[in-house]
């Protein structure tokens, strides 16, 4: 059964005649799955990518190595990268990603585990992001960044 933010989201792109397109790194696709769960949604999510480790990122999305190496894989420029990347590659309309560290292990000081970038690049370029910390276990930090970055979408969508 689909969450019902999928469906609400999945259906405000079809109705606006919007693509969409996902760059997931902790999530590991959870995004794109909930897009899919939805019946239709191939109206509307034309594919993601599931860039882990730093070399997916450079050679599938074109995330500059000079980002990771300066600002890190967990990091504003890096999600900013991922989602201009995603809305290339894809090309799309829209793009979401989002980096972080889900845990429960490596965090640092910079970016506790719990820390999640998200960034959208909305059809008329508009582009948002947003740092979270999390403070739930692996798991629930996976469902709130879902949660996130489908509410950005749709923010997206309703902003032109």
């Amino acid at each position: 059964m689909p969450h019902p933010l999928a469906t609400e989201v999945v259906q405000l792109l079809i109705d606006h005649g919007l693509t969409v397109a996902t760059a997931e790194t902790d999530t590991g696709g959870l995004i794109g799955s909930w897009f899919t769960d939805v019946a239709g949604s191939s109206k509307a999510f034309l594919g993601g990518a599931t860039p882990y480790s730093n070399p997916p990122k450079i050679k599938v999305l074109s995330v500059p190595h000079e980002t990771l190496k300066s600002e890190g894989s967990v990091s504003e420029a890096t999600a900013l990268a991922l989602a201009h990347g995603a809305r290339t590659t894809f090309d799309v309309d829209i793009a979401v990603a989002e980096t972080g560290v889900t845990g429960p292990t490596g965090g640092s000081d910079v970016n506790p585990v719990g820390t999640v970038w998200l960034a959208c690049v909305g059809p008329s370029g508009r582009v948002v992001t947003e740092r979270h910390v999390w403070t739930g276990d692996r798991e629930t930090n996976k469902h709130e960044t879902v949660l996130r970055a489908f509410a950005l979408v749709q923010a997206a969508v309703e902003s032109g």
